[in-house]
Protein backbone atom coordinates (compact mmCIF):
# COMPACT_ATOMS: atom_id res chain seq x y z
CA UNK A 1 0.00 0.00 0.00
CA UNK A 2 1.23 3.17 -1.20
CA UNK A 3 1.83 6.19 1.67
CA UNK A 4 -0.21 8.78 1.39
CA UNK A 5 2.02 12.31 0.99
CA UNK A 6 0.64 14.88 2.89
CA UNK A 7 1.34 18.08 1.15
CA UNK A 8 0.73 16.85 -2.55
CA UNK A 9 -2.97 15.87 -0.63
CA UNK A 10 -2.99 19.41 0.89
CA UNK A 11 -2.28 21.47 -2.20
CA UNK A 12 -4.42 19.11 -4.73
CA UNK A 13 -7.17 19.48 -2.65
CA UNK A 14 -6.73 23.36 -2.51
CA UNK A 15 -6.06 23.72 -6.22
CA UNK A 16 -9.63 22.14 -7.04
CA UNK A 17 -11.26 24.31 -4.28
CA UNK A 18 -9.69 27.36 -5.73
CA UNK A 19 -10.82 26.55 -9.11
CA UNK A 20 -14.21 26.44 -8.31
CA UNK A 21 -13.85 29.94 -6.32
CA UNK A 22 -12.59 31.81 -8.79
CA UNK A 23 -14.65 29.90 -11.45
CA UNK A 24 -17.28 31.49 -8.86
CA UNK A 25 -15.64 34.77 -9.43
CA UNK A 26 -15.64 34.39 -13.22
CA UNK A 27 -18.86 33.68 -13.07
CA UNK A 28 -19.81 37.25 -11.09
CA UNK A 29 -17.38 38.68 -14.22
CA UNK A 30 -14.63 39.71 -11.11
CA UNK A 31 -11.68 38.53 -14.04
CA UNK A 32 -8.79 40.12 -13.23
CA UNK A 33 -8.42 38.71 -9.25
CA UNK A 34 -9.50 35.67 -10.42
CA UNK A 35 -6.90 35.23 -12.92
CA UNK A 36 -4.00 36.13 -10.94
CA UNK A 37 -5.63 34.00 -8.03
CA UNK A 38 -5.69 31.21 -9.99
CA UNK A 39 -2.41 31.40 -11.36
CA UNK A 40 -0.92 31.72 -7.68
CA UNK A 41 -3.13 29.14 -5.92
CA UNK A 42 -2.73 26.66 -8.50
CA UNK A 43 1.08 27.00 -8.76
CA UNK A 44 1.25 26.21 -5.03
CA UNK A 45 0.34 22.62 -5.83
CA UNK A 46 2.21 22.65 -9.20
CA UNK A 47 5.51 23.15 -7.14
CA UNK A 48 4.82 21.17 -4.66
CA UNK A 49 4.42 18.23 -7.10
CA UNK A 50 7.30 19.12 -9.02
CA UNK A 51 9.53 18.75 -5.80
CA UNK A 52 8.88 15.16 -5.47
CA UNK A 53 11.26 14.89 -8.70
CA UNK A 54 13.79 17.09 -7.54
CA UNK A 55 17.44 16.12 -8.30
CA UNK A 56 18.93 17.11 -5.23
CA UNK A 57 18.05 18.03 -1.93
CA UNK A 58 18.99 21.94 -2.54
CA UNK A 59 16.75 21.82 -5.62
CA UNK A 60 14.23 20.17 -3.73
CA UNK A 61 14.06 22.90 -1.33
CA UNK A 62 14.10 25.29 -4.16
CA UNK A 63 11.13 24.16 -5.19
CA UNK A 64 9.55 24.03 -1.91
CA UNK A 65 10.37 27.29 -1.66
CA UNK A 66 8.51 28.50 -4.71
CA UNK A 67 5.84 27.18 -3.75
CA UNK A 68 5.97 29.28 -0.35
CA UNK A 69 6.01 31.78 -2.12
CA UNK A 70 2.98 31.22 -3.96
CA UNK A 71 1.37 30.00 -0.86
CA UNK A 72 2.05 33.71 0.64
CA UNK A 73 1.65 35.34 -2.70
CA UNK A 74 -2.37 33.62 -2.79
CA UNK A 75 -2.76 34.73 0.81
CA UNK A 76 -3.03 37.77 -0.55
CA UNK A 77 -5.19 37.35 -3.79
CA UNK A 78 -7.58 35.63 -0.89
CA UNK A 79 -7.40 38.13 2.22
CA UNK A 80 -8.04 41.50 -0.38
CA UNK A 81 -11.41 38.97 -1.65
CA UNK A 82 -12.49 38.47 1.80
CA UNK A 83 -12.15 42.30 2.41
CA UNK A 84 -14.43 43.33 -0.71
CA UNK A 85 -17.75 43.78 -0.07
CA UNK A 86 -18.97 42.34 -3.63
CA UNK A 87 -17.10 39.15 -3.14
CA UNK A 88 -17.80 35.94 -1.98
CA UNK A 89 -16.32 34.57 0.67
CA UNK A 90 -13.00 32.27 1.01
CA UNK A 91 -12.79 32.12 4.80
CA UNK A 92 -12.71 27.95 4.34
CA UNK A 93 -9.98 28.81 1.50
CA UNK A 94 -7.71 30.88 3.83
CA UNK A 95 -7.83 28.33 6.30
CA UNK A 96 -6.88 25.95 4.19
CA UNK A 97 -3.63 27.48 2.82
CA UNK A 98 -2.91 28.77 6.32
CA UNK A 99 -2.45 24.40 7.17
CA UNK A 100 -0.43 24.19 4.02
CA UNK A 101 2.03 26.84 4.61
CA UNK A 102 2.70 25.99 8.00
CA UNK A 103 3.56 22.25 6.47
CA UNK A 104 5.33 23.88 3.80
CA UNK A 105 7.44 25.64 5.99
CA UNK A 106 8.19 22.96 7.93
CA UNK A 107 8.93 20.95 5.25
CA UNK A 108 11.57 23.32 4.35
CA UNK A 109 13.05 23.29 7.90
CA UNK A 110 13.26 19.99 8.33
CA UNK A 111 14.75 19.82 4.65
CA UNK A 112 17.47 22.32 5.73
CA UNK A 113 18.65 20.94 8.80
CA UNK A 114 19.32 16.63 7.40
Amino acid sequence: MEKTNLILELTFRFSISAIKYCELLQSRKQFLISNQLFRSATSIGANVSESQGAESRLDFIHKMKIAYKEAIETNYWLSLCNSLENYPSCTELLEQLQSIIKVIGKIITTAKHK
